[in-house]
């Protein structure tokens, strides 16, 4: 029997419009703006709003306190509105639907989207 060769499996790489993951995380904030549609370029250029900073506040002190290779604590929030940024990738949000709060680990495909959006996924 002839031997047969297995092809190694690779992992599909992220981009966001050309952009690796890695590359997105290193970006300054105003050419990170420009990546994204119209929509989410005017409201990012008007800035976050402070509960918007918070949340990002939030979300880094659950990531960093949590234990390698373990998800981090799941934040509430009722901000629908809030657009997915690179620096929320791998963190867990529960975003508010009106009666409950849905569970989301956000991955790197929801960058750009809204939490809404992002909600019903």
């Amino acid at each position: 029997m002839a031997e047969v060769e297995q092809k190694k499996h690779t992992f599909r790489k992220f981009t966001c419009r050309g952009v690796d993951l890695d590359q997105l995380l290193g970006m300054s904030y105003k050419q990170l703006i420009q990546l994204y549609s119209a929509c989410q370029h005017q409201r990012l250029n008007r800035g976050l709003r402070r509960k918007q900073h918070s949340l990002l506040k939030w979300l880094c002190k659950a990531k960093k306190e949590a234990l390698p290779m373990e998800k981090p604590e799941v934040v509430k929030t009722y901000l629908r509105p809030m657009i997915i940024l690179p620096e929320l990738v791998g963190s867990m949000v529960g975003v508010y639907n009106g009666k409950t709060f849905n569970q989301v680990e956000i991955k790197p495909e929801m960058i750009g989207d809204l939490g809404s959006i992002v909600s019903l996924m």
